[in-house]
């Protein structure tokens, strides 16, 4: 019904040259070099000094994430449990008009 059609190899048009044939060359050793004289380590990085007032600035600053991140997720759980009692209460509804309606019929 549905096959798939599979290409067949195209065959080489125009000029077809044949392989070209590569011959060995030699390898010659080069004189032997000295090995470098060692270098002198690179001076590592310098060490960070905390003063007082550095410790004080990363304490503020990471309580005032703490604080930030902290209300953002209490209002995203606030938002969650609004939504959930405004959809109960639109079941309830529902559901004493549904009720309501299956009386009177």
């Amino acid at each position: 019904m549905l096959r798939p059609k599979i290409p067949a190899m195209p065959t080489p048009t125009g000029r077809v040259t044949p392989p070209a044939v590569v011959e060995p060359t030699a390898i010659v050793p080069a004189a032997q070099t000295p090995p470098p004289a060692p270098v002198a380590p690179a001076p590592s990085r310098p060490v960070v000094q905390l003063t007082p007032g550095t410790v004080i600035a990363l304490v503020g600053g990471g309580t005032a994430v703490v604080l930030v991140v902290g209300a953002v997720l209490v209002s995203l759980l606030l938002a969650v449990a609004i939504t959930g009692v405004s959809v109960a209460v639109v079941a309830v509804v529902l559901r004493s008009l549904l009720a309501s309606e299956a009386k009177h019929r």
